[in-house]
């Protein structure tokens, strides 16, 4: 039985590299992305003026890169279903700072966010965003994208 049982975990880890893609910020659980914050709503004008993150609802949910994406309404589920990489936070939503530190990929809730350019980012607490606001943003970025490049490589 054991032999059989470990005949099927290698099996298991074997297959894992063929279905790799760039990893999503999502709970080990459940697989909802960024905390289940409606990625859609932070690109409205009210979300950009208030700062504030919208809840998304299961009852609007969405799959793509091997996660659930929540909306908070159906408009917002169909605009990212069209075209989900308009929507997706850089990194997938994986901490910007935590990059730029060389700490890793670390999950967001999706609560500390901040558009840079037209770009969105998510941070996993607000330290790290405001340590990104402190002018040095291309360095920050620079970083962490060699960093999410090496990561999220399959």
């Amino acid at each position: 039985m054991l032999r059989y049982s470990l005949s099927l975990l290698f099996l298991f880890v074997i297959a894992l590299p063929v279905n790799a893609q760039a990893p999503v910020s999502k709970s080990f659980f459940n697989g909802v992305a960024i905390g289940g914050q409606d990625t859609v709503a932070y690109f409205s004008p009210a979300s950009r003026q208030s700062g504030q993150s919208v809840e998304g609802d299961k009852s609007f949910a969405s799959q793509w890169l091997g996660a659930i994406w929540y909306f908070a309404n159906a408009a917002d589920r169909d605009k990212f279903a069209a075209n989900p990489a308009a929507y997706t936070p850089e990194f997938n939503g994986h901490c910007a700072n935590a990059l730029s530190l060389g700490e890793g990929l670390i999950k967001t809730n999706g609560q500390t966010w901040q558009f840079f350019g037209d770009q969105l980012f998510l941070f996993y607490a607000p330290r790290g965003l405001t340590r990104w606001q402190d002018g040095n943003v291309e360095a920050y970025l620079a970083t962490a994208r060699q960093n999410w490049l090496r990561l999220s490589a399959p």
